[in-house]
């Protein structure tokens, strides 16, 4: 244990300031607490921006749903908004952590989480401790996961550096429905797409090619910047949309792999179509190439088979998750299926 002040933001700029100054930022506290215990996270000031209840709503207007960030899992899986208007995020939502956890857990701290990779997640109190190599925690000492054959590694935008996967259920789903991301921070207000705010290794490193320490740069986030909610556009590919989970036991477990699927058909062909994976890469994975194949497809099985094949061919897989890549693809056609039943 160690000592370390502790503050609580009335709004959205007393925590971007706090920050400013070297506060760390705690909501829930379902990730944070244990990033403090493992020694990921060594904070001397922290700043609870759970009590600001503007950033807890959640609403639909003419622009789609807004979500705050202080939404926490299960409200969000409970709202009709949600569970009409974009059934993938509700779906995401519930079958992440266990139901305890969902009441806390907020899915601007959600998408954050780090990854699950068990050499990233040693306890370790400093640099020094660390049992074996990670470039996560201590840049350049290598890493041990590459050539370990744990089956959870990534399938894509993975490099020597890093190839450890981000776990959230939420931002697969988001990533689908082409949510985008409000943040403040000391430069003022911003907003980046859900499928460009998480950064894969081979991303982080393009971006930051000077950066010893780049196998630890997840996201755009900035330093000192807050997520104060999400913006998902709703469309008739939202509202027939789902998720799939793959996992090895159906409760308070992170995915093997997971898809989410949107799509919209006219006359019976794929008039639109979204697709992300989870648990395959450092970020939510879209397909975008085979989203472009179905487009104007006939809504059949062939069809998706072929789409999905193709895409998934571009999988890199490690020692000991090739069948990772069956699993991926079984997953993203289960969630397309379902979805286009609710087209009717």
């Amino acid at each position: 244990m160690r000592n370390f002040a502790y503050a609580r933001a009335a709004n959205a700029e007393q925590a971007v300031a706090a920050a400013a100054r070297g506060a760390a930022i705690i909501a829930g506290g379902t990730e944070f607490l244990n990033w403090m215990r493992l020694g990921i996270a060594d904070a001397d000031k922290v700043v609870d921006i759970s009590g600001i209840d503007q950033l807890r709503d959640i609403a639909l207007d003419a622009n789609g749903i807004r979500i705050g960030a202080l939404a926490t899992l299960n409200q969000i899986g409970e709202s009709e908004i949600v569970r009409t208007s974009a059934p993938v995020l509700a779906e995401a939502c519930l079958k992440a952590a266990s139901a305890q956890l969902r009441n806390r857990a907020t899915i601007g701290g959600n998408i954050l989480q780090k990854t699950r990779c068990p050499y990233f997640r040693a306890e370790a109190p400093g640099a020094n401790a660390m049992p074996w190599p990670c470039n996560k925690r201590v840049a350049g000492s290598g890493c041990a996961a590459k050539d370990s054959r744990y089956p959870r590694l990534a399938l894509f935008g993975w490099n020597d550096a890093c190839v450890a996967t981000q776990p959230s259920d939420p931002a697969v789903a988001l990533a689908a429905l082409d949510a985008m991301i409000e943040v403040v921070g000391p430069d003022g207000r911003r907003s980046i797409s859900m499928t460009e705010f998480h950064l894969s290794q081979q991303d982080a490193a393009k971006a930051h090619p000077d950066r010893k320490d780049v196998a630890a740069i997840e996201s755009r986030l900035r330093p000192s910047e807050l997520i104060e909610s999400f913006r998902v556009p709703v469309d008739a590919a939202s509202r027939c949309s789902a998720y799939i989970k793959v996992r090895e036991r159906e409760s308070y477990e992170y995915a093997m792999v997971s898809a989410a699927g949107a799509l919209e058909l006219n006359g019976g062909r794929i008039r639109t179509v979204r697709m992300a994976l989870g648990s395959v890469a450092q970020k939510p994975w879209r397909l975008t190439q085979a989203e472009a194949a179905l487009r104007g497809q006939p809504f059949e099985a062939s069809a998706l088979d072929r789409a999905l094949g193709a895409a998934l061919s571009a999988a890199r897989p490690l020692p000991g998750n090739e069948f990772k890549v069956q699993l991926a693809r079984n997953a993203a056609r289960q969630a397309l299926l379902i979805a286009g039943g609710a087209n009717g």
